[in-house]
């Protein structure tokens, strides 16, 4: 066996037996040194086969986490060769052999070759190298140059820890943005993202450049931790060191994001057992609690950290009351046993910072009093009416009210004061809808109805900011949005358990009947606007009159339709767009009109008439006449005037009238339509699979389809439109991108081919991930449609293989309304057969066999 075979072999028999090790339970710890010293005694003997007799002229040095002797099965192997000032050339030769080899076996590593003073000057400008160097460990070769460089980038020299501290301070919050601030993501990284391996690594970081020390048990010595958050820190480090070995093995690469590839085994290999994803989001659940423990004790750590770096740092006090005083800017309670003595402060000391906006936080040593303390927090405490005034005020003060509350359930206050919000603490959703925990996803929901409120956030949404101060009373929202979610994780309809978790709260912290009534319907019916909105024809009177029926008055209207707003935008950071905006504007709008008015929207024919004057007005104004308009007018059914916009209208008729039939079909694109979305329209004669191949098509592009409207004259001419974003969830922008669409759907649709079926594009990795049973219901609407609402896994292509069984069946589409959340597809749409009659009982039993048949495949 030639050598770097062997060496390839020896390295693949300790990784395997690493994973043995690891699989029989071996001590983390134990495990990451083992795997660094092996690599320390391979390295060795292959410096000194390679090099000779220039072993002991250059040095070979490990930095980075390697330094520090943390070496996960797939971590990156960082080195560093220092070399003299003047290295020889044969020395360049037998480094290039050696790396080589290094490669070859599988290594990979990540070098360098540097002389002392190149380390040193880019050390100097770039914090990222000196804290590398600093966990630098001498392998072999000269020591006399490994304790040059150890000597050149000492504070004294470089980097002093204050300003070391600053930019390791000023590097976190630019990893805190990269990742929205929040550990609970769907996929987080457990090094980088908040909460990770690089929270506690930054700490060691800053205590090795002030103190020279390598370990964290130092900040205990020096009073930084006591001994019980000391074990909490070494615990959480340790569970995530477990973590990330299981994902390296599983990956069979350095990889540090837990995406849902290996979510499952991961469960599985720590220990949770159930039935669907109880197990996923157990595992997912322990995880994030960890990852909340790592934030908290850095932050208290640096913090402290700070104020022992900062040569300005002021300890001398300013009163407050006699209970609480500012240091350097950060709330402090006077005396240590305050809260033993009167539990209460535990909430008011929140207060305080609202009340004080100019703070920037809680003092280190009294959030460790507050964490110590979160235990009496009991019924007792709960039931106490003073208690129940102190956290409503919270709700109630101007500024203040999400940063506290983020700042609660960090420190663990929002738990322990709400049981039910602690069963929902790091809870994740195993979907691609929801992209935060439960918690998270409650806290962007207050945060975005409270940012309705301020001005120097009006842009965001500047309808709904215009409806906000309509509010009386802005803590009944803000408390409906605490608890729209409250009830997820438990059996049965979330909203119901919420309205009775919201009706106890109300009971317990003495709300008036009003605001308690008006918080319980909100959480009960949170989900009414948006599903009204999204799946309903909100065009026809009807559907408009039965959703104000439900509401009852507009102050419930203001009411939903700001927490509406707050909950789409707090569940995805895709899912708000244009589109969605302009739908909710629109049903609101009508409905208002409605509850003002005190009586029925007007009727079909009303609507109708009010269209076809407001488009005649304009197309008069545009040189049409009646005699022009009325040829193409006299083939549009009631119902084309019945959903149409008048501007579309007469966007449609102009170029209607100006079209023969040898130029069809005719194929327009208006990039902004009044719902902030882009109309592509169609008109040709009728035939079997228009619908079909024009999704399929409008797919390929790289468009979302969000609805779609069909008619069909009685002389047969298709009219069609759709109403489509980019896939980033953006209208369409360039003139060549709309030329694309019109040339390439104008030509699949005069000369169908195979080719218009072909998708191209592939599910995404995520999407891999899920399955769905598929799920049909069907109903008939006023106009005597049957409706058929279809569930099933979102894919490439899914609506094109749903309209290829429509033309199958015969059927004619009328109306289509897309909605895809996450990974699952939510489609509504409104068929008849080709006599424009509902479908019959077996025919519908039919369909449903087929699309499941089909779809379930996919």
């Amino acid at each position: 066996m030639s050598a770097p075979a062997a060496l390839k072999h020896t390295l693949q028999a300790f990784h395997d037996e690493l994973a043995r090790r690891f699989r029989a339970g071996a001590p983390i710890e134990s495990l990451i040194h083992a795997r660094a010293d092996f690599i320390d005694a391979l390295l060795r003997g292959c410096w000194r086969r390679h090099l000779g007799d220039h072993a002991a002229t250059a040095a070979l040095v490990a930095v980075g986490g390697y330094g520090r002797r943390e070496l996960h099965p797939h971590s990156d192997i960082d080195l560093l060769v220092l070399v003299p000032e003047a290295p020889p050339p044969a020395l360049a030769e037998k480094l290039g052999r050696l790396f080589t080899l290094l490669w070859d076996i599988g290594l990979k590593p990540g070098h360098s070759v540097r002389t002392v003073p190149q380390c040193l000057e880019a050390a100097a400008g770039d914090q990222t190298v000196v804290t590398n160097l600093m966990d630098a460990r001498r392998l072999d070769g000269d020591p006399d140059l490994f304790a040059a460089m150890k000597a050149g980038i000492a504070p004294q020299r470089l980097w002093p820890s204050e300003d070391f501290f600053r930019a390791k301070l000023a590097e976190q919050q630019a990893r805190y943005t990269k990742y929205h601030d929040t550990a609970y993501n769907l996929e987080p990284n457990i090094k980088e993202g908040p909460g990770g391996l690089r929270d506690i690594q930054t700490v060691a970081w800053v205590i090795k450049r002030h103190f020279d020390t390598a370990t964290l048990r130092e900040l205990v010595a020096r009073g930084f931790l006591d001994e019980a958050e000391y074990a909490e820190l070494q615990r959480d480090l340790h569970y995530l060191w477990q973590v990330r070995l299981a994902l390296h093995l599983l990956a069979g690469r350095c990889e540090d994001r837990l995406l849902f590839d290996y979510q499952r085994d991961l469960a599985r290999q720590f220990g949770h057992r159930g039935d669907g994803n109880a197990p996923v989001e157990a595992f997912m659940q322990d995880y994030f609690r960890t990852a909340r423990s790592v934030q908290c004790l850095n932050e208290i750590l640096l913090q402290r950290l700070s104020e022992a770096l900062n040569p300005g740092f002021r300890t001398e006090a300013q009163i407050l009351d006699d209970r609480f005083q500012v240091v350097n800017g950060y709330l402090e309670i006077r005396r240590p046993e305050l809260f033993r003595q009167d539990p209460l402060a535990l909430l008011e000391v929140f207060l305080q910072l609202q009340r004080h906006p100019e703070l920037k936080g809680i003092r280190a040593d009294t959030v460790r009093a507050i964490r110590r303390h979160l235990h009496l927090i009991d019924d007792r405490f709960r039931a106490d009416p003073k208690a129940c005034r102190l956290f409503l005020e919270i709700f109630r003060q101007p500024a203040g009210v999400t940063h506290q509350l983020r700042r609660m359930n960090r420190y663990g206050v929002l738990a322990a004061y709400l049981p039910e919000f602690a069963r929902i603490v790091g809870k994740m959703q195993y979907d691609l809808f929801h992209s935060y925990t439960v918690d998270e996803h409650i806290l962007f929901t207050v945060r975005n109805l409270r940012r309705l409120g301020l001005p120097r956030h009006r842009d965001e949404v500047p309808f709904a900011a215009d409806i906000f101060p309509q509010l009386p009373r802005p803590e009944i929202l803000y408390l409906a949005g605490l608890y729209h979610d409250m009830g997820k994780g438990q059996r049965g309809d979330h909203s119901v358990i919420g309205e009775r978790l919201a009706r106890d709260f109300c009971h317990r912290h003495g709300l008036d009947r009003h605001g308690t009534e008006l918080v319980c319907w909100l959480v009960r019916h949170h989900l009414l606007m948006s599903v009204t909105a999204q799946r309903k024809d909100i065009q026809d009177p009807e559907v408009v009159a039965e959703f104000a029926r439900r509401l009852g008055s507009e102050e419930r209207l203001n009411h939903l339709y700001l927490l509406t707003v707050g909950d789409i935008r707090a569940t995805n950071p895709t899912l708000w767009n244009s589109w969605r905006d302009s739908l909710l504007q629109e049903l609101y709008l009508a409905t208002r009109r409605v509850l003002r008015q005190g009586r029925q929207p007007l009727d079909a024919q009303a609507r109708i008439d009010g269209c076809r004057e407001a488009a005649l007005k304009c197309l008069r104004q545009l040189g049409l006449d009646t005699e022009a308009v009325r040829p193409v007018w006299n083939r549009f059914s009631h119902d084309y005037f019945l959903r149409c916009h008048p501007d579309e209208c007469v966007w449609h008729t102009v170029a209607i009238a100006a079209t023969a039939d040898d130029d069809l079909p005719l194929v327009m694109v208006r990039p902004h339509d009044h719902r902030g979305s882009t109309d592509v329209f169609v008109y040709m004669r009728d035939r079997d699979g228009i619908f079909a191949h024009t999704v399929a098509l409008l797919d390929r592009l790289g468009l979302t389809i969000l609805a779609a409207r069909l008619d069909t004259t009685d002389d047969g001419y298709a009219v069609n439109s759709f109403r489509v974003l980019e896939r980033d969830g953006t209208p369409i922008t360039e003139l060549a991108r709309e030329q694309q669409i019109v040339q390439q759907l104008k030509r699949c649709l005069k000369t169908p081919t195979p080719h218009c079926f072909r998708i191209t594009r592939r599910p995404g990795r995520q999407l891999r991930h899920f399955s769905l049973p598929v799920q049909i219901r069907f109903s008939e609407d006023a106009k005597g449609h049957t409706v058929m609402e279809l569930v099933a896994a979102d894919r490439p292509g899914l609506l094109a293989a749903v309209a290829k069984i429509f033309d199958e069946f015969g059927l004619r589409l009328h109306e289509a309304r897309i909605s895809t959340l996450g990974q699952r597809a939510e489609d509504v749409f409104h068929l008849t057969d080709r006599r424009n009659l509902p479908l019959t009982e077996d025919r519908r039993r039919q369909l449903a066999a087929r699309l499941s048949t089909a779809l379930g495949r996919g």
